[in-house]
């Protein structure tokens, strides 16, 4: 079923009501109070949730206002079963948190994925009707002169941060966030999804976020690593870092649509203080980057800026209408001179393919096409990239420069593949669990 947020009117409270998905309201169980209360097909869940509980996928599920998991100090785990489907509640900006120390187990399948929406009639959807998902971790952050660094999330989010890199914060996998990035206050807005401090001991993988208002994802310090991950008509940047983020991604896929959209990639180390330690590192591995061309809201594919280090190949970006790739401020200059900021065996094919100003330090393409090794200015030559419906195909075509030719990082982390892009020719991991919905 769809629910309407008119048609919800439950208590605010987290009153101690148990649910069994058919007989409406019920008693307490003897075992003790349970943070939801329900009635007929659906529960509600708000405020914190400080004991074990799993969401069921034989009811639908409501995240009224903040939904906080854990209290910051004891382990509470939040299991959500394979093809449940939570909805935000769009009048009290829904969204869910778990606090550092707890889990979200969200194990979906192919087959039965996992759905965060919004709670409006499909027809009636937009970017924004709730906040999203926020996952807060003890992984190091950057930020503060001395000792362990810890940070506020916006949104009223929580406390982040700490000095454990192997942090488990639970799994993501097959998984749909749609719909969300809620405006909290001016200048403060949701993500899909964000990774506040995230350890590398989390399982990230098989995700699609889905028309969020505000960034995709955005790590936030952290060691998280994460695959497969699935970017669509996002009105902002779509995978967004900052604040000291050392992880790994492999196979990530941003498409904008031609109403919204800003960058492919925005990487920041610090913005108060460019050199800010422990510096934003992250290896990435097989990225599509779509762009619409002509359009006045697809702006850079992937902007590296505020000293931000990074390892990149096997990258493709097209369609970006400002440039395909850009380097902002001297520390960042910095990383790439040093060579801690590298891109390699990367194909770019927008009309400017890579930004240069004439304060920069060294020439963009340069650094990209000459200091850098296997890179190529030239069309990708995708099966369906720009088509916005299910038949979009990301996978390159037979004689595609993106067919072959991939070098892969180090580390046990990475699938060895010999494709450039995100896409293998030969299967799409996108198939029978994302959604392609407008509204």
């Amino acid at each position: 079923m769809r629910i309407l947020s008119s048609v919800v009117s439950l208590s605010l409270l987290s009153l101690a009501v148990a649910c069994d998905g058919t007989s409406g309201m019920t008693e307490p169980e003897p075992s003790g109070e349970l943070p939801y209360e329900c009635e007929d097909t659906f529960c509600v869940l708000s405020g914190e949730v400080l004991e074990d509980v799993t969401l069921t996928n034989d009811v639908d599920w409501l995240l009224r206002g903040g939904v906080f998991i854990g209290d910051d100090d004891n382990e509470v785990t939040l299991t959500v079963e394979p093809g449940t489907q939570i909805f935000g509640e769009t009048s009290t900006r829904g969204m869910l948190v778990v606090r550092r120390g707890s889990k979200l187990m969200a194990e979906g399948t192919s087959d039965a994925p996992i759905v965060f929406t919004s709670s409006q009639e499909p027809g009636s959807r937009a970017r924004g009707d709730w906040g999203g998902v926020v996952l807060n971790g003890r992984a190091p952050v950057n930020g503060c002169d001395t000792g362990v660094c810890e940070s506020i999330g916006e949104g009223d989010t929580g406390v982040y941060g700490g000095d454990d890199e192997d942090d488990n914060s639970g799994v993501m996998k097959y998984v749909r966030i749609e719909y969300a990035g809620a405006l909290i206050s001016p200048d403060n807005e949701l993500n899909g999804l964000g990774f506040q401090g995230v350890g590398r001991a989390t399982t990230i993988d098989y995700v699609q976020v889905h028309m969020a208002k505000d960034d995709c994802v955005e790590f936030f310090g952290g060691t998280a690593e994460a695959k497969h991950i699935l970017c669509t008509g996002t009105a902002d940047d779509n995978l967004d870092w900052t604040d000291g983020w050392r992880g790994k991604l492999q196979f990530f896929i941003a498409q904008q649509y031609d109403d919204a959209g800003d960058n492919g990639i925005e990487a920041d180390n610090n913005g108060e203080d460019n050199n800010s330690s422990p510096r934003s590192y992250p290896t990435l591995s097989n990225l599509t980057l779509i762009g619409v061309p002509g359009s006045d809201t697809s702006d850079i594919g992937a902007l590296l800026r505020e000293g931000t280090a990074a390892q990149i190949n096997n990258m493709v970006v097209q369609g970006f209408g400002e440039s395909c790739l850009d380097i902002d401020h001297d520390a960042t200059f910095t990383q790439a001179e040093n060579g801690d900021l590298t891109i390699q065996n990367s194909i770019f094919d927008c009309v400017t393919p890579f930004g240069t100003d004439a304060e920069d330090p060294m020439d963009v393409g340069d650094f990209v096409m000459t200091t850098n090794e296997g890179n190529l200015n030239t069309d990708p030559v995708l099966k369906n990239a720009f088509a916005t419906g299910m038949d979009r195909d990301f996978a390159p075509s037979s004689g595609s420069p993106a067919a072959t030719g991939a070098s892969m990082p180090s580390g046990g982390f990475f699938d060895t593949v010999d494709y450039i892009g995100a896409m293998d020719p030969d299967a799409d991991w996108t198939a029978g669990w994302t959604t392609a919905d407008r509204n």
